[in-house]
């Protein structure tokens, strides 16, 4: 690896101390050329000298969206630089999209593991996407999970005869639509009655025992429709906006 320069974006004074230690003791080829506390600090230090790598932590002052446009904004200012996140946002999964959108390089989690002298070197010969092990391990899973959901919704639409139009119909009906919206939809064929039609069907092959005698609405027979998997609740998206529909 060759020399670099680094600046540390920490707002936490023992992360920081622990940081700079591993740079000194385990990544002798970069020198630490500043470090910063807050987005103002931060500023000011890039404009004084620009680094090769930013370790930015994005969890500045307690807002993550400060971390997120530090990024966007440094990439779009100094595209070479390379800024690796350095993060102990470990639950917030959208927030890793969104900085992953800004331009970041990779994203390290802070559980349990420092950051690694390969985790650098990976950033610094331009590897993109550099996540380390517990980062990983949660998109495997979350991979994993969507692999066996699509698999146990695949199924469950042969099993209970589900075809498109009984698909996109429950399917709007989560989203709030009315039988009159969906109606409108686009290659929706069928009017209000024979929807209502298509419902009472629905419920036959959902609810075969009949509920046990309960009386079964649009809102039960959807949450149904999600415990069959026969929606997935990750992917609910309307085929269109509502201002498309004309009713």
């Amino acid at each position: 690896m060759e020399p670099f320069k680094v600046i540390i974006v920490e707002d936490v004074p023992l992360e920081l101390k622990g940081t700079e230690g591993i740079f000194k003791n385990e990544i002798p080829e970069a020198e630490i050329i500043g470090t910063a506390e807050s987005e103002t600090s931060y500023w000011r230090l890039i404009k004084q000298q620009v680094p090769d790598l930013v370790l930015l932590d994005l969890g500045l002052g307690g807002s993550t969206t400060i971390g997120v446009e530090i990024c966007r904004q440094t990439k779009e200012t100094y595209p070479a630089l390379k800024v690796l996140i350095f993060t102990g946002e470990i639950l917030n999964e959208k927030l890793w999209v969104d900085v992953l959108d800004a331009g970041c390089d990779g994203i390290i989690l802070k559980s349990g593991e420092l950051l690694t002298r390969g985790d650098v070197a990976s950033c610094m010969s331009g590897k993109k996407m550099v996540f380390n092990q517990p980062i990983l391990q949660k998109i495997v899973d979350r991979f994993k999970r969507s692999v066996n959901s699509q698999l146990m919704r695949q199924e469950a639409l042969v099993n209970y005869e589900i075809d498109e139009y009984d698909e996109r119909f429950l399917r709007h009906l989560a989203l709030g639509y009315t039988k009159e919206q969906i109606t409108g939809l686009r290659g929706m064929p069928f009017g209000v009655k024979s929807l209502e039609k298509r419902q009472n069907e629905l419920v036959q092959k959902l609810f075969p025992d009949g509920n046990k005698g309960i009386g079964i609405n649009a809102t039960r027979l959807v949450v149904r429709a999600l415990e069959l998997h026969i929606l997935d609740v990750d992917n609910l998206k309307a085929d269109e906006d509502l201002s498309l529909i004309h009713i």
